[in-house]
């Protein structure tokens, strides 16, 4: 256990670990590398892990806001694992890096795509913003088109369509029921 790499067994240590890349810059926390946020709720800064989990004790579901390539990089195994242990239900970007789109539908996190030309920046996100992600409680399909409505903390909405990137019909069961591990144990118990 002389490693973070090591500890990859552990959830609670991977939950922490999650999003904790020094090089990391959350907007939320201007000038702040690693991982670190702003809980909008207290309004104090602090480790992404302790916020997420105020979250998670008051029943809140998270959305993860990124730029282009989200999710590039090593272990996304445990970034897709971490992100969903962490709450997080949606991801909104404006483009994934393939193998972990995959991996976020494998752990029944929906990856949603800005359309071209739409940005974090262009809707003016700060993170005080609540989002309504509608059209999937009647089914997905894949690559589909998802509503989604802006909340800024001033009441003023406004209404977006997102690129659902569940991208087969494979990934539909899977995300269908809750992810991978969880279609797998179903399809299982049925057949029993």
């Amino acid at each position: 256990f002389n490693s973070y790499g090591s500890r990859r067994g552990s959830h609670d240590v991977m939950m922490r670990g999650t999003f904790a890349n020094i090089r990391l810059q959350n907007e939320m926390t201007p000038g702040v590398t690693g991982g670190m946020t702003r809980n909008v709720k207290t309004g104090k800064q602090e480790p992404i892990y302790n916020a997420a989990m105020t979250y998670q004790a008051a029943g809140t579901p998270l959305v993860v806001i990124g730029g282009k390539e989200y999710g590039t990089g090593s272990s996304r195994d445990w970034a897709a694992k971490g992100t969903r242990l962490l709450g997080v239900k949606a991801v909104i970007v404006e483009s994934f890096e393939r193998i972990h789109r995959s991996n976020l539908v494998g752990m029944g996190v929906l990856p949603l795509q800005f359309p071209e030309g739409t940005t974090r920046k262009t809707l003016g996100l700060t993170g005080e913003e609540t989002i309504d992600i509608t059209g999937i409680a009647d089914g997905i399909t894949p690559l589909m088109t998802v509503p989604c409505t802006i909340t800024h903390a001033d009441g003023s909405t406004k209404t977006i369509d997102l690129l659902c990137r569940i991208d087969t019909v494979n990934e539909v069961d899977y995300y269908r029921h809750g992810g991978i591990l969880h279609y797998v144990l179903r399809n299982l118990s049925q057949a029993a």
